[in-house]
């Protein structure tokens, strides 16, 4: 990249970023990008360039041409050089990833001053980016790292117990240490109840509405089955459909492409009610939920009786050690639980939570192990 464009590249996004415009790193990079595809000799290209990857907000459109419009009258010039003022400062762009950086020009910098440098890393990127917004090639990396989520639920007493410092007195394993002492009591053997974790229940909305992110809730569901014990996952639509068995396999492709041919309803219609009761008269109330952790992976979007899906979530509220709620939507500016099976469910939700990109879901993992 030309040293104009990369000056370009830091500079401008600063300049908004002063005026109270939002620039994230990946717009920056964006930005650079499209500079080195349209050039920077003449000022109608870099404008588009920048309102295309810089502005994500249609309210910030008058800032952005203010502050494009300042920033270049006061720094360029008809020819695109600097007009007035010192050169700007050099700028160092570096790359994280795992092959070798890419070849490409020194920056001149003065022996006496460091010049500053603009870390990107297109892993960190994708951690951050909506899986609505991502192309295949990033959803099937965004699915490879999901294989390293670990996700460990909650723990709870259990009944068996184990030896401790502290705790009750073992008199059995006491007086059995003494019969290898000459009866002696020299050891006093304690033990306190032990733990283990709460089973965890996921039900996983995979109607018309969810699609850009089923297949990925699907993935983190797998990595949940693969990675303990205790783990049961459901696919909801117009139906419930129990899909765990085709979960177990350690391969996530042949785990989704078995869970897809189960579920019939895939990318149908949704009917969270009575995929709800179905689930809670079959399988939750008889004992799967029952002190559990349930997550359901829905945006609320559902065309069924709002009242019928209050029943059974309540229903299963009551049954579950803790009931989350994983929105996708939640990320999204402006957002309100205002869709009709969301605004029904929610009074008996302990915690609404995103789901929408992989950050979001290791927050989810952090959630489900409290």
């Amino acid at each position: 990249m030309a040293a104009g464009a990369l000056d370009l590249a830091v500079a401008v996004p600063r300049a908004l970023r002063a005026a109270g415009v939002p620039c994230p790193p990946d717009a920056t990079v964006a930005f650079a990008i499209a500079l080195a595809e349209v050039g920077v000799a003449r000022r109608a290209a870099i404008y588009w360039a920048g309102r295309a990857t810089l502005v994500r907000r249609p309210e910030d459109f008058a800032t952005y041409d203010a502050v494009f419009a300042t920033f270049f009258d006061r720094r360029m010039g008809d020819g695109g050089d600097d007009a007035d003022g010192p050169p700007p400062d050099p700028v160092t762009l570096l790359v994280d990833e795992d092959g070798p950086p890419a070849p490409g020009p020194e920056p001149a910098t003065r022996p006496d001053e460091a010049a500053p440098a603009l870390r990107w890393s297109a892993r960190e990127v994708l951690r951050h980016k909506d899986f609505a917004d991502c192309t295949p090639d990033e959803l099937d990396e965004a699915h490879r790292l999901m294989a390293d989520l670990r996700v460990a639920g909650a723990r709870r007493p259990s009944r068996r117990r184990v030896r401790a410092r502290r705790g009750e007195v073992d008199l059995r394993g006491t007086v059995r240490a003494a019969l290898r002492t000459g009866g002696e009591p020299l050891r006093v053997d304690r033990r306190r109840p032990g733990e283990r974790h709460r089973r965890l229940v996921l039900l996983c909305d995979v109607s018309g509405s969810m699609e850009p992110y089923a297949r990925a809730l699907v993935r983190f569901a797998h990595a949940a089955v693969v990675g303990r014990t205790h783990v049961e996952v459901f696919a909801l639509g117009t139906r419930c459909t129990r899909i765990t068995r085709e979960l177990r396999t350690k391969d996530p492709d042949a785990a989704l492409r078995a869970a897809a041919d189960v579920v019939e309803d895939w990318s149908g219609g949704t009917r969270l009610g009575e995929g709800l009761r179905t689930f809670n008269e079959g399988w939750g109330l008889r004992g799967l939920a029952r002190g559990a952790t349930v997550v359901v992976l829905s945006d609320g979007w559902d065309r069924g009786d709002p009242a019928e899906l209050a029943e059974e979530v309540a229903r299963l509220r009551r049954a579950a050690h803790r009931l989350i709620w994983v929105n996708p939507l939640k990320a999204s500016p402006g957002f309100a639980p205002t869709a009709r099976g969301m605004a029904a469910a929610l009074p008996h939700v302990d915690e609404l939570v995103e789901g929408h990109s992989l950050q979001s879901l290791d927050q989810l993992a952090e959630v489900i192990a409290r």
